[in-house]
């Protein structure tokens, strides 16, 4: 886009909408920074009054003797893992028991809870039934 066409647009459309976003022209929330939330509130005489509740915590792992280092260079070869499918893992984890009881005689296809099957989602965060489950 060239001057002149910035400059008319700018005249056409409104020099405020082309103006800097500030933290005078955002939200009461806005802090010209990285998007760091406040962590309390002005109180009277202009007093910063500091909320424990809102300062975050950042929880670390004691890394002591790790070899692995934290970055990944862009250039390292893809992996070679493929992706893991509900099959695969139905076939690796739970299969293996059903065989073992189905030829040893005990394989009850009513008490598939001992294979790690839930007849209902109810107290679960993620449940698959009706709304997510997958099509």
């Amino acid at each position: 886009m060239g001057l002149l066409s910035g400059a008319a647009r700018a005249l056409v459309r409104g020099a405020d909408r082309m103006s800097k976003w500030t933290s005078k022209r955002g939200p009461r929330t806005f802090y010209k920074s990285r998007g760091a939330k406040g962590v309390g509130f002005h109180g009277r005489g202009g007093r910063f009054v500091l909320v424990k509740e809102m300062v975050p915590e950042l929880v670390v792992p004691e890394l002591a003797g790790f070899n692995l280092k934290p970055y990944v260079n862009y250039r390292a070869p893809e992996g070679t893992d493929v992706p893991l499918m509900a099959k695969q893992l139905f076939l690796e984890t739970v299969a293996p028991a059903i065989e073992k009881d189905f030829r040893a005689g005990t394989f009850d296809p009513e008490h598939l809870e001992r294979y790690g099957f839930e007849p209902t989602q109810e107290g679960k965060l993620f449940q698959l039934y009706p709304k997510n489950l997958p099509r």
